[in-house]
């Protein structure tokens, strides 16, 4: 299977960006695990950089939960050049008991949007 060249644009990245300290509060229903899966999913080439400030964490917590999907199984990361390109697990079940029978790439999908 080919990689996508698919990356978040600068601008995208910037305007999203602004809108992580919305009013409300800190909290989100989704982790920040997801958050990076789904931007990952969506742009397979995007780096740590783009991530980070699509999500509103540091680069160094992106490669650590990158780190962390690696090691569960989610995902795995391949160099092209001198780029890394990620490939989600999509047939992966969720981990938690009440969503552990569906699929990471169900939840993926139905967020892409």
């Amino acid at each position: 299977m080919t990689a996508s060249k698919k990356s978040i644009p600068p601008s995208v990245v910037r305007e999203n960006a602004k809108d992580i300290a919305a009013p409300g509060g800190a909290w989100t229903f989704l982790s920040n695990h997801t958050h990076v899966l789904l931007c990952l999913y969506r742009a397979p080439d995007s780096t740590t950089r783009e991530v980070a400030a699509l999500v509103g964490i540091t680069e160094r917590m992106v490669q650590k939960i990158v780190a962390e999907l690696v090691e569960s199984g989610f995902m795995d990361v391949f160099k092209v050049g001198r780029k890394n390109t990620y490939k989600i697990h999509v047939k992966k079940t969720l981990r938690h008991p009440l969503e552990s029978h569906r699929r990471i790439g169900d939840l993926l999908e139905h967020l892409k949007k």
